[in-house]
């Protein structure tokens, strides 16, 4: 899984004496060897009242590049609060997935020892790309069949999953991996398949200015990469 690479670094905890918050985090994270790439969650390193700190900090660095930027904000009525609305925005809204614990997953045991194909989707997605922080937004379809012997997750789950994934700073290509090895790791099917459909503001905002370009990703696993018939039954199914 992409989150559990190891960090290269061999350095040792050098920011423990710091005053700042994402110092006293980052050297956590460089204790234990975890990787700290913009779309890897790191909740576990964070301790209580360390989210309310890093939101002051981030406002501040933001206020900092606004005023790099030549913007008054201190009598620019409309920039006054920029700051604070971008850092609240960053770490609760659109980047939570590096923040917050994943989702508590309900099980229910596979009676009916179900293993046809089941498809959910399509799951509205929103992320950000990590070379410009420039909004993705998409869509994903999930295609499951199930283990004859394993348990199954309640349907809300799988929107819930892709949210925690998806807010996170990341390219698409990556995203899509990181999907698919959380839903396998919850649901262990026989196989998994899953497509993503979007659009990269980094494209249509900036650059080429190309609006109507998409960008499709595949990752299929198990029986969907070895029966072709159950591929081609999934991909019907896909609006």
């Amino acid at each position: 899984m992409l989150a559990t690479l190891p960090t290269p670094s061999t350095e040792n905890r050098p920011f423990m004496g710091s005053s700042r918050v994402s110092d006293r985090i980052r050297s956590r994270l460089l204790a234990a060897g975890h990787r700290y790439h913009a779309n890897d969650n790191i909740a576990a390193f964070i301790e209580n009242g360390e989210m309310h700190a890093m939101h002051a900090e981030v406002e501040n660095c933001v206020r900092e590049m606004l005023k790099a930027l030549v913007i008054d904000v201190e009598n620019d009525h409309n920039t006054a609060d920029t700051a604070k609305r971008v850092a609240k925005m960053f770490i609760r809204e659109v980047f939570q997935g590096r923040y917050e614990q994943a989702p508590s997953i309900t099980a229910f045991p596979n009676i009916s020892q179900l293993n046809e194909l089941m498809v959910v989707g399509p799951i509205r997605v929103r992320s950000a790309c990590s070379h410009h922080l420039c909004p993705i937004m998409g869509k994903v379809w999930i295609g499951v069949r199930p283990n004859a012997s394993s348990d199954l997750i309640g349907l809300s789950k799988y929107a819930r999953i892709c949210e925690w994934i998806m807010s996170r700073p990341q390219i698409q290509e990556e995203a899509v991996v990181m999907l698919a090895d959380e839903l396998e790791g919850h649901i262990k099917p026989d196989g998994l398949a899953v497509v993503m459909e979007a659009s990269h503001f980094c494209m249509h905002w900036r650059g080429i200015k190309d609006d109507g370009a998409l960008m499709k990703n595949v990752v299929m696993r198990g029986a969907f990469k070895d029966d072709k018939a159950l591929r081609d039954e999934f991909y019907r199914h896909l609006i």
